[in-house]
C-alpha cells in the first residue's frame, strides 16, 4: 500500500471525527450558555475555544466571546482554516485522492456531506437554526461511518480510517477533561459545588456520554465517576481507554498485513500499558491536569510514528 494512500485515508478520517468534535462540543457550549448571565456565558464560549486549540487565531479576528461570533467562527468562517466546513473540505479532498482505495458507498457519503454542508454554511447560522446544523454535522459523520463499516473491506484501508478516528477521539476526550478544570470554573472554590455538577454534566455531553453514565450510575452525577467514565471504562466509545483498546487491534491488523511490527506499536504497547492497572484514585492522586497532559503527548508520538513507519509523505 502507498504511503500516500495510507495518509490520505487516516487525514479523512481525522479530520470527519474532528468535525463531529467540533458540532458536539458547539452543542454542550449552546446548551451551557442558554442556563447562564451573558458574562458566564460568555466564558463558556471561550472555553469551547480553548477546548479546540483555536484561541490565537479566534483573538486575532474577534476581541469577544459572543455565541455567534464563536459558532460561526469554527463552523463557517473563511479565516479560520479549521472550520467545520474546512474540515469536511479537507476530508473530501483526501477521500478523493484515494477513490479507489473507497467503496463507492464511502465516497458517496463524504461528497454527499461536503454538498449539504456547504450548503448549511453559505450564510451565517442563526441561533434559531443552530441546534438542526449541529445535528446534521453529527448526523453526516455517522452516515459516513455506517458506510466504512457496512461497505469496507477489513484491511489496510479500514485499519488506516480506524486508527485516524481513534487517534482524533481520544485527543478529543482528553481536550474536553483538560480544559474543565482550568478554563470552564472560574476558581478551584466551585469544585464540588452545584455549578461544578453542571459542567460536568456539559463534558458529559459534548462527548455524547450523558445517557450512557446515567444509565450506568442512576442518574448520579459525582465528577470522580464521570472522570473514571470517561478515561477508564471500555464500554464507551469515546472513552481514552476504549480508543486505545481500538488502535491497538488495528495497528495489530496492520502487522498481519505487512507481516511485522512498527515502532509505533510499541509506543502504543507503552501508553496501553498504563492503563492496564491504572485507577481513578491514582489519576487525581498525582493530578487529572498532569495525566491529561502526558496522554494528549503520548498519543501525539504515536500518531507521529505511524505516519513515520508507514511513510505517509513518502
Amino acid at each position: 500500500m502507498l504511503g500516500r494512500t495510507a495518509n490520505g485515508v487516516f487525514w479523512m478520517a481525522r479530520y470527519l471525527e474532528r468535525a463531529e468534535n467540533t458540532a458536539r462540543l458547539l452543542d454542550a457550549g449552546h446548551r451551557m450558555a442558554l442556563t447562564r448571565d451573558t458574562a458566564t456565558s460568555h466564558e463558556e464560549w471561550r472555553s469551547v475555544v480553548q477546548t479546540v486549540g483555536q484561541s490565537a487565531d479566534y483573538q486575532l479576528h474577534h476581541d469577544a466571546y459572543t455565541g455567534m461570533q464563536v459558532w460561526n467562527y469554527l463552523l463557517r468562517d473563511k479565516a479560520n482554516s479549521q472550520s467545520v466546513m474546512a474540515m469536511i473540505e479537507n476530508a473530501r479532498t483526501n477521500a478523493r485522492s484515494v477513490r479507489t482505495a473507497l467503496t463507492r458507498e464511502v465516497w458517496e457519503a463524504i461528497n454527499e456531506s461536503w454538498m449539504i454542508l456547504k450548503d448549511l454554511f453559505a450564510k451565517p447560522v442563526r441561533e434559531v437554526s443552530l441546534g438542526e446544523v449541529l445535528a446534521t454535522i453529527r448526523r453526516q459523520a455517522t452516515l459516513v461511518r455506517g458506510a466504512v463499516d457496512g461497505s469496507m473491506l477489513r484491511n489496510e484501508n479500514f485499519n488506516f480510517f480506524r486508527i485516524g478516528t481513534f487517534i482524533e477521539r481520544a485527543d478529543n476526550t482528553a481536550r474536553i477533561l483538560d480544559v474543565k478544570y482550568y478554563v470552564l470554573l472560574p476558581s478551584l472554590a466551585w469544585v464540588g459545588s452545584s455549578l461544578d455538577n453542571v459542567q460536568w454534566e456539559s463534558v458529559l455531553r459534548s462527548v455524547a456520554g450523558e445517557r450512557a453514565y446515567r444509565w450506568l450510575n442512576a442518574g448520579m452525577m459525582d465528577p470522580r465517576g464521570i472522570a473514571q467514565f470517561l478515561i477508564l471504562d471500555r464500554r464507551f466509545p469515546r472513552s481514552l481507554a476504549f480508543s486505545i483498546d481500538k488502535l491497538r487491534s488495528n495497528l495489530a491488523g496492520l502487522a498481519h498485513e505487512y507481516g511485522h511490527e512498527t515502532g509505533a506499536h510499541e509506543q502504543l504497547r507503552l501508553l496501553g500499558t498504563r492503563f492496564h492497572e491504572l485507577t481513578i484514585d491514582a489519576v487525581f492522586e498525582n493530578g487529572l491536569h498532569e495525566f491529561l497532559t502526558e496522554f494528549i503527548a503520548s498519543s501525539r508520538q504515536v500518531a507521529q510514528a505511524i505516519e513515520r513507519d508507514y511513510r505517509f509523505y513518502a
